[in-house]
């Protein structure tokens, strides 16, 4: 099991390791129930809010070869609204890549060349979301939280200022620094403002290298209270092929290859061509067209 020493001499080989990783992919709860385990910023009226947080390593659990595991994990999934009135809310096997039902419609849609079909296809798009360990310094609607560690979902916005963090412009003079690093990683001053009715996070930022507590003993203490990664990329916990099918057809009203929903113009050839090719999710809709809202209760905030 990797230890708090341990992860203190590989501290530069966990940052090459991070920068690698977060290469990588820019290429490439129960319902009324809330998870504690997570922490979110409070939003005012006017769709503003603050907060300061301290990425943390994952736990030593999730550690493997005597190197730290990931100090993020990250997996896609659909949020949308079908003509039948019912929402389709579920994760994309393509986060353990798997061929995944709406992936493939989408595709089909967007074969089309019709604007009404890709503009469909835009809405039902897979977002990607990433986790992370952080430890809450300052929520000011929430003292409460402050001193405590979470997990934390964000969006594409926030990991591109963690990546540029770790792979800065150096023609500027920029160090690269590892935000997750227990002894010289940084603060991040989250920042949300509306923009276009969406949550924005341009003004967010990281301060100046810095420990985050003044000894290993209270450093340790805090990664104690560190929540595994695992489960958001474990098969079991995912939704087998046929049984998202055939929730996406429910939610779409998609019958005996008979499409009744917003592509109600779509071809008979089209919507059979669904049910019985198998296609691989990889291209237009799902890598090029991002959304900008990292909350899915604040996109699906009529949801019931």
């Amino acid at each position: 099991m990797l230890s708090l020493s341990d992860l203190k001499k590989s501290s530069q080989k966990n940052l090459e390791k991070l920068i690698q990783e977060s290469a990588r992919l820019s290429r490439g709860a129960e319902k009324g129930k809330a998870d504690e385990r997570f922490w979110a910023p409070t939003i005012d009226k006017v769709g503003t809010g603050f907060a300061l947080i301290r990425f943390i390593p994952a736990p030593t659990g999730d550690s493997a070869d005597g190197m730290a595991g990931l100090p993020w994990t990250t997996f896609f999934d659909h949020g949308f609204k079908g003509p039948s009135g019912k929402w389709y809310i579920e994760k994309s096997l393509t986060s353990i890549k798997k061929a995944d039902p709406v992936g493939e419609f989408n595709s089909k849609l967007w074969a089309t060349n019709e604007k009404e079909m890709q503009d469909q296809a835009r809405a039902q798009k897979r977002r990607q979301s990433y986790v992370s360990n952080i430890l809450v310094i300052n929520d000011p609607s929430n003292a409460e939280n402050n001193g405590k560690v979470f997990l934390f979902k964000y969006g594409v916005k926030i990991f591109e200022k963690v990546k540029n963090v770790m792979t800065p412009d150096e023609e500027l003079g920029e160090e690269s620094n590892d935000p997750f690093d227990f002894w010289g990683g940084q603060t991040f001053k989250l920042k949300i403002k509306q923009v276009g009715g969406y949550r924005n996070y341009d003004d967010s930022s990281f301060n100046n290298p810095s420990p985050i507590a003044d000894s290993d003993d209270k450093i340790d203490a805090i990664w104690t209270k560190a929540h595994s990664l695992k489960e958001f990329t474990d098969p079991a916990n995912y939704k087998g092929y046929d049984e998202l099918k055939k929730k996406l057809h429910d939610v779409l009203e998609i019958k005996d290859g008979n499409v009744v929903s917003t592509a109600e113009k779509m071809s008979e050839n089209v919507a059979e061509s669904f049910d019985k090719e198998t296609a691989i999710l990889d291209k237009v809709v799902a890598s090029n067209h991002t959304d900008d809202t990292d909350d899915l209760a604040a996109l699906l905030k009529d949801f019931d």
